[in-house]
Parts: structure tokens; C-alpha cells; sequence
């Protein structure tokens, strides 16, 4: 039977961190294992800091030029996990229909929305993501029950993130888009690009989690074209 310490220890080696997990249930809307089993148990497989990018920095799909490559280097270390581990794998990226992963992630750990719209962890701030799934048919020993910790965005009276956008893209509740967009690929926008957002930064949580330069160009990269893709196809 696969233990916690195991599967801990098998994602860190490959470049990921084992982000909780739960015993599913059927409000869950998690899918059969591949061999037609009810899944079990669920656990969330992502990131916090750094860690991912040293290893994906010299992974063949990073400089193969192919599009997606951080998808496709997720499905392929975490299909892998997959096949060592007797397990099942599922992406946030597969769909649609796509799988609740927010909700699920909500499930394993203490997440809250914070006034960005992203989710923040009270250690990893929101310097954090999730890549896949594993699925089990039988509990996983020794895992442990979600770490219960405070919303640190309840005790942030000043909230520094929705002041710090050159733009103003960010209000409670609301974030403009178009607004963003024009700023990052405008000459103004370089700062954004080479050290992530500003908003993002200005969180006081989980700063030792921050991206680095090369991590954070990847990441704004990815996130403006999937924009551009977005706003093109609403504007007809």
C-alpha cells in the first residue's frame, strides 16, 4: 500500500510537492480510476517557490519549442507518478469539461480567494499552483487530515495588493483585464514582465515563495498570450 512518506518523497524527486489530500467523496465529482474503480483518495500534486522551475528549466519540453510546455512536461513526470504509484492521473488543463481543481485544492488545504481572485495559502501567499492529481482506489496510509490555518487576508487591513497595479486593474471584486494587458505589452509594462506583478507582489504573504526572473517572464508569458487569445475571441 502506498504511504504518504512515499509519495511525498516520489513527486519531490521529481520536481513537485505532494499539496494535500482527501478522502473523496461524491460531491467531489472525482472520476473512476482508469481501470473502472471508484477513486479513494485524491492528492493534489503543484508547486510552492521554485522548486518546480529547477527542474523544468532542463526538461526537453522546456527548449523544444512546442507549445504548452509546462502542460505537457506536468502530464508527462505526473503520468509517470502515475504508473510507480498504482495511481490515476488528472490535469487541471484536461477539458472541457474541465476537473474543480480550485475546489479541490480547497478541500485538501486552508485556500481562500483573496482581493486579487487568486487563491492564497497562508504560507506560500500566492506563489503556488497546482499541475495535477493522483487518484487512488484505497485510502493512502498515513495521510495526514488539511492543516487548519487563518485567512491571512482577514488580519490585512491595508491591503497592499490593491494598491500596488500601475493601472489600477485591481479593485475588490473586479479585476480589468484589458487594463492589465495594454500595461504589460506596453514599454511600461517591462517591469511586470521580468518580476511578475506588482499586485501579486506587494502580498506581505510568502515572500520567501517569490518566482524568480526567468520563472516569472515564463509565467507572464504564458498568462498574456492565453489573454490576448481570450479578449480577441470576445471581441469577435
Amino acid at each position: 500500500m502506498t504511504g504518504w512518506g512515499e509519495l511525498s518523497q516520489a513527486a519531490e524527486a521529481a520536481g513537485l510537492r505532494v499539496r494535500g489530500g482527501f478522502l473523496c467523496e461524491p460531491a467531489d465529482a472525482v472520476p473512476d480510476c482508469r481501470d473502472g474503480r471508484p477513486a479513494r483518495t485524491l492528492v493534489l500534486l503543484g508547486n510552492a517557490g521554485a522548486g518546480l522551475w529547477e527542474r523544468f528549466a532542463v526538461a526537453p519540453e522546456f527548449g523544444d519549442g512546442g507549445a504548452q510546455p509546462l502542460d505537457r512536461w506536468s502530464r508527462r513526470v505526473i503520468e509517470a507518478l502515475a504508473g510507480e504509484l498504482d495511481a490515476a492521473a488528472l490535469f487541471p488543463f484536461e477539458g472541457p469539461p474541465y476537473h474543480p481543481f480550485q475546489r479541490w485544492a480547497r478541500r485538501a488545504e486552508p485556500l481562500w480567494p483573496s482581493p486579487l481572485g487568486i487563491l492564497i495559502h497562508p504560507r506560500y501567499g500566492l506563489w503556488h499552483g497546482y499541475r495535477g492529481a493522483l487518484t487512488f482506489a484505497r485510502p493512502v496510509a498515513a495521510m495526514p487530515s488539511r492543516e487548519e490555518l487563518p485567512n491571512p487576508c482577514e488580519s490585512c487591513a491595508e491591503k497592499p495588493c490593491l494598491e500596488a497595479c500601475p493601472v489600477g486593474a485591481f479593485t475588490q471584486g473586479r479585476y480589468e483585464v484589458r487594463r492589465c494587458v495594454n500595461h504589460i505589452v506596453s514599454p511600461g509594462g517591462e517591469d511586470c514582465m521580468a518580476l511578475s506583478c506588482p499586485a501579486r507582489r506587494a502580498c506581505p504573504i510568502g515572500k520567501d515563495y517569490l518566482y524568480g526572473a526567468e520563472q516569472s517572464r515564463f509565467h507572464m508569458s504564458a498568462f498574456l498570450a492565453s489573454r490576448r487569445r481570450g479578449m480577441a475571441v470576445s471581441d469577435g
